[in-house]
């Protein structure tokens, strides 16, 4: 995977703010020629995500650290699992010890969550997908967080897919005028639609959308929805989606139900970083 600039960037900020002009209490205890072998050790069941991240915070700190993993991105973890090693200088593996364990403990969560929502709609035709509701900066791997977990992508911003939410049609006047005025100023891109009511499914349908989301509606509306936008329209299902009711949801014949929770309120995965030797 070629990271992007803008995220090697984040990750030497990162370690800048951590590492500052230097770590003292390791530059006056251990040796500066001193080298060591450090393994990653899960302490809890996880679906893993981010050793790309974790190996290019020791690539930046020293290029000589030899960086091995023994899982894949994706695999789950069990409690006691060694996930993978670094050897190389001490003062090098401590100075990145806590960035690179931040990174994978976060983006464990982050697929570790996904993974219990798309096991939940197992056997069903909806996708689950993400939302924008990411750590400013972290979005890149946030999102790359939840295709390990077996989710998939929703935009990755604002510039790579048109969504019509309540606030444009509110500045607009009308939802059929807000997609008309889409519509005369794009012609690739797929246009969805924020609804409240079965009234605007109809509408959206109408103005000529593609999608819609159905925001916040509740399971019987959404099933009614679904036969309304059967064969016109795709749909997706939105809305402070809890896990306990994702599967109710997706039972309603929805092709999307996008989950902010994937990204804004995860735990993050117990992995702790161990020198052997």
């Amino acid at each position: 995977m070629d990271i992007p600039s803008s995220v090697i960037d984040l990750i030497k900020r990162s370690i800048e703010e951590d590492l500052g002009h230097g770590d003292i209490t390791t530059r006056l205890v251990i040796p500066d020629e001193s080298e060591s072998r450090a393994l990653f050790i899960a302490k809890d069941n996880f679906i893993l995500a981010g050793f790309p991240f974790a190996k290019e915070v020791f690539t930046i700190l020293d290029p000589a650290i030899i960086f091995k993993t023994f899982y894949n991105e994706g695999d789950r973890a069990r409690k006691g699992s060694v996930l993978g090693e670094v050897t190389g200088r001490t003062h090098s593996i401590l100075a990145g010890e806590r960035v690179s364990l931040n990174m994978l403990q976060r983006l464990s969560g982050i697929a570790t969550r996904t993974r219990q929502f798309v096991d939940a709609v197992s056997g069903l035709k909806t996708r689950i997908v993400d939302t924008r509701k990411t750590i400013p900066g972290h979005r890149f791997m946030e999102k790359y967080a939840v295709r390990m977990g077996g989710g998939n992508n929703h935009r990755f911003g604002l510039y790579d897919g048109i969504l019509i939410k309540d606030n444009h049609i509110e500045s607009v006047g009308s939802l059929k005028e807000a997609v008309q005025r889409a519509k005369a100023g794009n012609y690739l891109a797929k246009i969805e639609v924020e609804v409240e009511s079965l009234k605007d499914v109809k509408e959206a349908i109408e103005a000529g959308a593609d999608i819609v989301m159905l925001d916040n509606m509740s399971v019987e509306d959404m099933r009614k929805a679904v036969r309304i936008a059967h064969g016109k329209i795709k749909t997706e299902a939105s809305g402070n989606i809890k896990l306990k009711k994702v599967r109710e949801i997706a039972e309603t014949g929805v092709d999307v139900i996008s989950v902010g929770a994937l990204t804004h309120s995860v735990r993050a995965a117990d992995i702790s970083m161990k020198i052997v030797g």
